[in-house]
Order: C-alpha cells, then sequence, then structure tokens
C-alpha cells in the first residue's frame, strides 16, 4: 500500500481517538483494519507517514497540528487560536492552580517518585490538601511505596494527563533545572526554594483545546484546572 493511501487512514484513527496514540499502537489498527493484505505495514511506514502529516499540518493554512503529545499522537490547535478556543469553555478554561499547588505539582514533576515527606521537606509546610487537589486533578498519580523508608510510605508521580495537559510526551521533556534545591533545614526559607521549583512550571504551556474529549470520564473538552501559565498548544 502507497504511503499516499495508508496517511487518511492515520489521521482518521488519531482524530477519533479519545486518547494519544502511539506509533505502534497505529500500526497495529491499521494492519487490523487492512487484514487482507499479504504483506503487513511495518512500523517504519507507519512512522513515515505521521512525518509526511505531521509536515502537512505545519503548514499555516491549517489552525491544528499533529504532535506527539500526552505519550502518543494528537490534534492539537496551534497556539496563535487560544484565546479563541478558550471562549468555548469561559471560566472553567481560565480556572487556575493554586500557588500551593503548582509549587506541589513542580517538586513531583521533577523528583518523582516522590513521598509526601520529601514534598513537605522542600515546601517547609503541610502539602496534605495540594496533593489531594492534584490527584482530584488527575495530574499526579500514586505510583506505589518507597519500600527502602520507615512505614513504606506512598510516593507520587506525575500523570499521563499530566503530560498531556502540558504538551509533553515524557518526564524527560520538562524544563531543564540547573540544580535541584536540597530538603529544607528551616521551614521559614520554602519560598525562596519553592521559587526555584516554580519557575519552570511557569514557562509550560497547556495543550488543551476542542478537537477531542479531553480528561478521563469527562464527556466534554474541560479539563484538570489551568495553571497560571501561558497556553501553547489546544486541543
Amino acid at each position: 500500500m502507497e504511503i499516499g493511501t495508508i496517511i487518511p487512514h492515520i489521521e482518521a484513527l488519531i482524530f477519533a481517538s479519545d486518547k494519544p496514540l502511539t506509533s505502534m499502537e497505529i500500526t497495529e489498527l491499521i494492519n487490523n483494519a487492512f487484514g487482507f493484505m499479504e504483506e503487513k505495514l511495518t512500523l517504519e511506514q507507519i512512522q513515515t507517514s505521521i512525518d509526511g502529516i505531521v509536515e502537512k499540518y505545519s503548514s499555516a493554512f491549517y489552525p491544528f497540528e499533529i504532535r506527539e503529545s500526552g505519550g502518543g499522537w494528537q490534534f492539537l490547535t496551534k497556539k496563535d487560536y487560544h484565546k479563541t478556543i478558550a471562549q468555548l469553555n469561559g471560566d472553567k478554561y481560565l480556572k487556575r492552580l493554586s500557588a500551593a499547588a503548582l509549587e506541589t505539582l513542580a517538586i513531583v514533576a521533577y523528583k518523582q517518585p516522590v513521598t509526601k515527606g520529601e514534598i513537605e521537606s522542600i515546601r517547609g509546610v503541610n502539602s496534605d490538601y495540594s496533593i489531594q487537589r492534584l490527584l482530584e486533578k488527575e495530574l499526579i498519580i500514586i505510583s506505589g511505596r518507597n519500600e527502602n523508608m520507615p512505614g513504606k510510605p506512598l510516593v507520587y508521580s506525575t500523570s499521563k494527563t499530566f503530560m498531556d495537559y502540558f504538551g509533553i510526551n515524557s518526564p524527560i521533556d520538562l524544563p531543564k533545572l540547573k540544580s535541584l534545591p536540597r530538603p529544607l533545614s528551616n521551614p521559614r526559607s520554602s519560598s525562596t526554594v519553592t521559587a526555584n521549583w516554580k519557575t519552570p512550571m511557569q514557562e509550560m504551556r497547556t495543550p488543551r483545546g476542542t478537537l477531542i474529549p479531553t480528561a478521563p470520564g469527562t464527556p466534554t473538552s474541560t479539563h484538570p484546572g489551568t495553571p497560571k501559565l501561558t497556553p501553547k498548544t489546544n486541543r
């Protein structure tokens, strides 16, 4: 099958999917759809087709593009149209995370997997409420327990929703930190330390938009609270 024939089917899959699709998943789905073919399409062929789609929608003619975000490929509206897309969701779209929640999220993102005690050691304050809010918004998850610490406390990591929300494909795509702050010995100095953590998070932007339903369990294109960030790309 020629690349030009495959591309519309890949576009249809990515557009219709309620979650990001990896290149491997797309390969399997296309081969299942064309089961009559004697020779199966390879991952390399699918990736070549995706590269062609990326190039196609990079044109200024299109208000959206295809990007690898949240663990797979998605259609996302371009940053130039953020203010327009924001009108669809009104105040919900503009809702922000509190400073405390954003600080906590930054620490989890850069120290994951991390315990509540470690988070509080860095922030210098109780973080129960912030952690609970981030769990409710599905931006972080409980990823296990630290078997080497007394009591085997729960450890927290960022979720796929977090990656999708901030338009990254994996934690390694986070803005780089020159140095990570050590746990605090004096809680009163937390403002200095948390400011160092929060800065790279403020540089990130949300990809939420309108082409496909977003957060798990939500029937419309809503999302788990918008941090105090400037959106880059919208679904």
